[in-house]
């Protein structure tokens, strides 16, 4: 359960989005978070294996080995 509060005018656009679609404010609310936060999980995840490629936990693999390079 998430509970939120909105400016008014954020609050209005929302109502009137979902009178003219006749989707729910849930559904929008969801839809709003998780593309960033699929976003967010991906970059917290490249950030760890950068640092952990330079502390030495863990090595590079070559383009060239997936058959992706020039």
């Amino acid at each position: 359960m998430l509970a939120i509060r909105l400016p008014s005018k954020l609050e209005d656009r929302l109502e009137n989005l979902t009178k003219a679609t006749g989707r729910t404010k849930t559904f929008y609310a969801r839809k709003a978070i998780v593309a960033p936060l699929d976003n967010l999980e991906d970059l917290c995840l490249a950030e760890q294996r950068l640092l952990d490629n330079r502390a030495g936990r863990s090595e590079s693999v070559s383009l060239k080995h997936y058959g992706l390079a020039d």
